[in-house]
């Protein structure tokens, strides 16, 4: 327990204030011995200037800065100290009044715990809002540029504050003289043990900082985690990712799992391929297969939604039943909505085509049709 105990205070200090008034006793009041009502009143006065100088000398200093960095187009950091500034303008005013006043000969021990803590502490709380400020900043352009990591900075920053708490505390009690090693030690050693206890939870962390370094997809993509989950991206957590699958359920994946698996991101094709195969009969003559399948050609190059490089429309094989025609072109839109309504009107502008050439197409299974008998003469 000994190792618990504050350090030796040493003896009450002697400032300029001190000696100021110790000089405007001596000069105005020769001979008086008790000046104690004369310093508690400078030292009422020294506090409430401070506190003055602090919350309005300082307010309106940050309020210049403000404007000059509006002015700049260039946020700054410095408007997050206002707070922490102006605390310890006040601190450092109440520190120096104390020095007027007896209250070193009464609680020594006191006085000086509360001055060590409490411009520690202040002087901390500046860092973390420094801190803060700088990843607030840092998320505004990552949203800009849209990073995949601007999702996560939410909670980077709640993450890193409160370990930045708890490494103020330990400071804090080390400024007031307490011995913090065994504490360490044993922090050290659960430490540990949660590790161990954690370990699916750790992966999973290490996970999405995967994913975030990589950016293989945003939320709002359409993708494919191996070959089992599909669906668009809802959310993207330190432990999970979200997606909402075709049919409307919602599937949670560990990012351990996302890490390791393929993904495919059906949202970032450049354009989305069509692949059709038409079955055209026998019986057609071919001069006008020839004919219908330049006028295929020519209704896919005209399409304003079909990508004008590759476009293939041939008379592919020979089967026992029909002849095969593949039609094989890209729309220049991968977006789902888009991609169908090119198909639809190319589909639409196929079948009036097959029309008007008078090209009859295969059925796929056979057609047994009952002609009724030819009357009888």
């Amino acid at each position: 327990m000994a190792d618990m105990l504050p350090m030796p205070i040493p003896d009450a200090p002697t400032g300029p204030l001190r000696h100021m008034v110790d000089w405007v006793q001596d000069r105005f009041l020769p001979g008086t011995t008790d000046f104690t009502t004369a310093r508690w009143i400078v030292f009422l006065a020294v506090v409430l200037g401070s506190v003055v100088l602090g919350r309005f000398g300082v307010s309106l200093l940050f309020a210049r800065i403000r404007k000059l960095s509006e002015k700049a187009k260039n946020p700054l950091m410095f408007p997050a100290l206002e707070e922490p500034t102006a605390t310890l303008v006040v601190l450092c005013g109440v520190v120096a009044a104390l020095t007027i006043v007896p209250l070193w000969n009464v609680v020594p021990h006191l006085v000086r715990l509360g001055e060590q803590g409490a411009l520690t502490a202040v002087v901390l709380w500046g860092i973390a809002e420094a801190g803060g400020a700088v990843i607030d900043q840092f998320a505004v352009g990552a949203r800009e540029r849209r990073l995949h990591i601007a999702a996560f900075l939410p909670l980077i920053k709640k993450t890193v504050g409160s370990f930045f708490l708890v490494f103020s505390i330990l400071v804090v009690l080390e400024s007031l003289g307490f011995e913090v090693k065994t504490f360490l030690t044993g922090l050290g050693i659960g430490g540990l043990a949660f590790a161990l206890a954690a370990q699916d939870t750790i992966a999973n962390l290490f996970g999405s900082f995967v994913v975030v370094m990589d950016q293989p997809f945003y939320v709002g993509e359409y993708i494919r985690v191996g070959s089992t989950y599909e669906g668009t991206v809802e959310e993207i957590g330190l432990r999970s990712t979200r997606l909402r699958t075709a049919q409307r359920t919602q599937v949670v994946i560990p990012n351990k799992t996302v890490a390791n698996e393929v993904i495919t991101n059906f949202t970032r094709m450049p354009q989305r391929r069509v692949d059709t195969a038409i079955s055209v009969s026998y019986d057609n003559q071919t001069a006008k297969i020839e004919e219908v399948l330049a006028d295929l050609r020519a209704l896919i190059r005209a399409d304003p939604g079909v990508h004008k490089g590759e476009i293939i429309v041939c008379l592919a094989d020979f089967t026992d039943s029909y002849l095969k025609v593949q039609v094989l072109y890209y729309t220049a839109d991968p977006d789902w909505d888009s991609h169908m309504a090119v198909r639809e009107r190319i589909n639409l502008g196929m079948l009036r085509a097959f029309a008007s050439r008078g090209v009859a197409l295969q059925y796929p299974d056979p057609v047994i049709r009952m002609e009724p008998p030819a009357p009888s003469t």
